[in-house]
């Protein structure tokens, strides 16, 4: 009998730096800036609508991502996003994604990001493609918090 897993990921950090310059880095073409594990960002164009953006994602590990950004708001600080193709191929069918950040604006964290990162996965997904995720997001989310971090000290010299 195969164990109940739950499809969807949530992490979340309090990263010390304002909302805007965490937010700088929240845009398809800005991961491989920040996060440690994606070498390079590439705009491509497949075919789709002239609204939507693609992106290839090339990982230190060797491994390409196609990512389809669905959403994008700097009004409401969100990005969502899906893979529509990977090399190698993933071993479910399907994962969107959202970065969402707020404004911390009192108390012990005024002027930091509240950051949440949740990616829902398609039912095939199993635990270990869970669990991979939600180590991935922390680190990820690590490697934001020092890109923000870094901005913030270059912008007090």
């Amino acid at each position: 009998m195969p164990i109940a897993t739950t499809n969807e990921v949530i992490e979340s950090a309090v990263i010390r730096a304002p909302l805007s310059h965490v937010w700088h880095f929240i845009k398809l073409a800005e991961f491989p800036k920040w996060y440690s594990q994606i070498k390079q960002a590439e705009h491509i164009v497949k075919g789709v609508s002239d609204e939507t953006d693609v992106y290839k994602w090339t990982f230190k590990d060797g491994s390409v991502v196609e990512i389809k950004q669905d959403e994008h708001s700097n009004l409401d600080h969100f990005i969502t996003y899906s893979v529509i193709n990977s090399e190698p191929e993933l071993s479910y069918s399907s994962v969107v994604s959202t970065i969402r950040c707020w404004p911390v604006t009192s108390g012990e964290f005024e002027e930091s990001t509240f950051v949440r990162w949740t990616s829902k996965f398609a039912s095939d997904a199993d635990i270990g493609v869970i669990e991979d995720a939600k180590y991935k997001r922390r680190d990820a989310l690590k490697d934001l918090a020092a890109a923000a971090q870094k901005m913030v000290k270059e912008h007090q010299k």
